[in-house]
């Protein structure tokens, strides 16, 4: 009754965005109607790409390249010469262009709120403070007017994450066209979110400073601990899941966490600093936690060989951001990815912080700022690709053009990691033909008319 009550309120809250966000647009007076992209019909017919340079998402290169696919799975990915076209009954001609995989944006409220100041559109955060059964993937909105305008930047899937509390809630992975959350769901559940908290915070005392520990931080480090021993006490007592209509007692929030400890989803811990990520490190000794993953690790480089060492792959700070202490290199955000990837530690790029929803169309030029500072351009590629899979727990489907897995993947004609030469020309989930028309193309199209400007697209 609990689970359908919130599916409820849920679904009020997506009705009340709908007529908020209408309301607005209405509002504009002259505004462009701008109905949304309606979602691809499947893949029918067999679909032959030739003489791109295909970045395969793994760390190579095929350059002239053939990618070809057939009922959403690709068939073949080598040399343009080595392919029969007729073979394929559609076939794209794009000398020049680049090929990519689809990108994908991790821990994103893309689709779980739309417009800010209006609380009716904004569903990232739920009552609680434990509440690992909030499952975010249900509160998806595929009507978000933002998703259009992140698919022309090739970015093509998404981690919905929650915010808030210690335990958010859990995420599911979804793919950015869609009729419903149903539709779009890849993964309904695909691990919880801990904001761990403030090990240390800075005191100054007749203007000096000190770094203190937190008073409180012992007093949340165990109950966050007594928390995952009662879940784990749970889940020995009922080794297999109690269904809803059992006559077992069923305590959903400690149904929540049996992925958790049994490895089959991710913990994702929210730490920045070199002691929270330390003090993370000796939890998932402490409690065996088979997959462990920080979101955000501003200082991830400190303890770069302790995570490594114990399995902990990273979701990175946004890139573009200041420096986490005023002492820091200026450009150091620019070269975490380097500094992780010379020591071996998995990582992908996020974009979370202010205005992230709006922001996740930038994810791929955060990875073109990453190869500006160290990182190769393959592994630029890789860290919005396949690293964000194997992150994610995806990678046996998505995040590499790869013959057998799904044919999601996009063509710019430019470098898709550079804001000044991007252009997504055709882009695929699954095989299907995605829409790239927005709302923000409609109204340069309108303002280029009246005006009689340069088309540039």
């Amino acid at each position: 009754m609990k689970a359908l009550v919130q599916s409820r309120l849920r679904a009020g809250r997506q009705w009340a965005a709908g007529i908020a966000v209408a309301g607005l647009l209405a509002m504009g007076g002259g505004g462009v109607a701008v109905a949304q992209p309606t979602p691809a019909p499947a893949q029918s017919v067999p679909t032959l790409i030739v003489g791109v340079k295909a970045h395969l998402g793994t760390g190579d290169v095929i350059d002239p390249a053939a990618i070809g696919f057939r009922n959403g799975r690709i068939d073949f990915v080598g040399r343009a010469s080595e392919v029969d076209p007729s073979r394929y009954a559609q076939v794209i001609e794009a000398p020049g262009s680049h090929a990519y995989p689809g990108f994908i944006a991790p821990n994103t409220t893309l689709g779980l709120q739309e417009i800010e100041a209006v609380r009716a559109s904004v569903d990232a955060y739920e009552v609680g403070t434990f509440r690992p059964n909030v499952r975010s993937v249900i509160a998806y909105n595929t009507e978000s007017e933002v998703i259009p305008t992140v698919r022309t930047n090739g970015v093509l899937l998404g981690q919905p994450t929650p915010r808030g509390g210690v335990i958010s809630g859990s995420s599911g992975v979804v793919h950015f066209d869609a009729w419903n959350w149903e539709d779009a769901a890849i993964r309904m559940v695909d691990g919880v979110h801990l904001n761990w908290p403030t090990v240390m915070h800075r005191h100054y005392d007749a203007g000096t400073l000190e770094v203190r520990r937190a008073k409180n931080y012992d007093q949340q480090r165990r109950e966050i601990t007594a928390f995952f021993e009662e879940a784990a006490a749970y889940i020995k007592a009922h080794p297999r899941p109690v269904a809803e209509a059992s006559a077992t007692p069923r305590d959903i929030r400690l149904e929540a966490m049996r992925g958790v400890l049994k490895g089959e989803t991710a913990l994702y811990v929210h730490a920045d600093d070199a002691r929270a990520l330390t003090e993370v490190v000796h939890f998932k000794r402490a409690l065996e936690l088979p997959r462990v993953v920080i979101v955000g690790g501003a200082e991830s480089h400190r303890v770069a060989d302790m995570l490594r060492d114990n399995n902990i792959a990273v979701m990175l700070q946004r890139v573009h951001s200041l420096p986490y202490h005023e002492d820091d290199d200026v450009d150091l955000p620019f070269k975490l990815p380097k500094l992780l990837q010379d020591e071996g530690v998995l990582f992908c790029l996020q974009n979370e912080g202010p205005h992230e929803f709006m922001g996740t169309r930038n994810l791929p030029f955060y990875a073109g700022t990453a190869c500006a500072y160290g990182l190769t351009y393959e592994q630029a590629v890789r860290s919005v690709s396949l690293n964000a899979a194997r992150i994610l727990g995806i990678d046996d489907r998505y995040g590499s053009l790869e013959a057998g897995k799904s044919a999601t993947l996009f063509l710019s004609t430019g470098d898709a990691l550079d804001m000044r030469t991007n252009h997504v020309t055709h882009a695929f989930i699954d095989g299907r033909a995605i829409d790239l028309n927005n709302r923000q193309l409609e109204l340069y199209r309108k303002y280029q008319a009246k005006y009689n400007a340069p088309v540039v697209e």
